[in-house]
């Protein structure tokens, strides 16, 4: 588990210290690159100009001031997506939930980077077998060769060109729901059911506020103060989460919808890495028994964890963040086997994918190949 020499950081020019913890309270970034991927080009290019959003609409008609738009077309797009990041593991799960896999291919940089970009270093010679490149950022910087900001994931790259399309992870797996619907699998389930979305967004928004990005916010406070207030209002807002799922399978009832893919990356990352390395620490998600006998219902369930690494999740945390962890030894625990023990959730009825199936076995290529207890047994 230790990092190899190449890996550590601290004192290189490379180093991420102060990449993090940069002033007393953590503010995330949320300016993407915006272009689309569309089933209809003309139509969305047509569309009056839309507001940005930190959480994605899937009824988004049109296109943010200067965005583009690119069209749906299989082998086209690689979707690059560490395993690490919960931002892109969500989109690696819903992915596979809708059966994209043969129609978008996915390229998994390894867990550790420095200072200037994720790294194909997963490879026998470093670089993606598809791309060709060993960073990341030289598919940000073919199509803007002054890019200002973190080169992040996850991102579409254009193959043709090289050129990342977007990395506006919010409205990207929303778009694979809706604007590659012609090429999901049979049984796919529906993430983004149409009567649901009034009240889903308004779940997706608190969650990404304050759970998802508050177990960032507590993490990188630069202050006691801020880190102070940042702890209260993340488990103010897991109160309100073990007190919905009291009552219900699953965020909006029986069914699995695109809220429960954004909450489970931050459940799960949570006992491994935030409740110590953010110092998260009024109690861990298995003292909360609505909201880990869920996290497990889902764990448990074809296309969450099957697509989990959490030796890559451990390693990325506690390697990359000098801020937090200069040191960078990575933690031995916590044990995993319990991700495997029985939920009990199937008493509030439902069905995981409603009226739809559940994917196929994970094809060998895809399958991640750190620590996963679905994979020991």
């Amino acid at each position: 588990m230790a990092p190899s020499e190449s890996q550590q950081t601290v004192g290189t020019e490379h180093s991420t210290k102060g990449a993090y913890v940069s002033s007393e309270e953590f503010t995330r970034d949320t300016h993407y690159i915006e272009d689309r991927v569309v089933a209809d080009v003309q139509a969305v290019r047509s569309a009056p100009v839309e507001a940005s959003s930190k959480i994605g609409d899937p009824r988004m008609a049109g296109l943010t001031e200067g965005a583009q738009a690119w069209p749906v077309e299989p082998g086209r797009y690689r979707l690059v997506a560490a395993r690490a990041c919960p931002w892109a593991h969500r989109s690696i799960i819903i992915r596979r939930l809708l059966g994209l896999e043969g129609v978008i291919s996915l390229a998994t940089p390894g867990p550790v980077h420095d200072v200037r970009s994720w790294t194909f270093d997963l490879g026998p010679d470093g670089r993606d077998p598809v791309l060709g490149t060993e960073r990341l950022q030289e598919h940000y910087f073919k199509r803007f060769p002054d890019y200002p900001r973190g080169i992040t994931v996850p991102a579409l790259v254009d193959v043709p060109s090289g050129e990342v399309v977007t990395n506006d992870y919010p409205q990207l797996t929303f778009d694979l729901s809706t604007q590659w619907a012609e090429y999901h699998r049979e049984g796919a389930p529906d993430l983004v059911p149409a009567g649901l979305i009034d009240d889903m967004l308004p779940v997706i928004g608190r969650v990404f506020t304050e759970v998802n990005n508050g177990v960032y916010r507590a993490g990188f406070a630069g202050s006691q103060r801020a880190y102070e207030l940042s702890y209260k209002r993340l488990f103010k807002a897991l109160d309100w989460l073990e007190e919905l799922l009291a009552g219900r399978r699953f965020l909006m009832g029986g069914s699995i919808t695109e809220a429960d893919v954004r909450l489970f990356t931050t459940l799960l990352r949570f006992d491994a890495v935030y409740h110590g390395h953010f110092k998260c620490n009024r109690n861990k998600l298995t003292e909360m028994p609505n909201l880990w006998a869920y996290a497990r219902d889902l764990f448990q369930t074809p296309g969450f964890g099957d697509t989990v690494d959490f030796d890559q999740i451990k390693r990325h945390y506690y390697v990359v963040h000098e801020d937090i962890n200069p040191t960078q030894v990575v933690p031995a625990g916590p044990d995993l086997d319990n991700w495997l023990s029985e939920h009990g959730r199937q008493r509030l009825g439902g069905a995981p994918f409603g009226d739809g199936t559940p994917p196929g076995p994970m094809a060998a290529e895809e399958r991640p190949p750190g620590d996963n207890p679905l994979y020991s047994v």
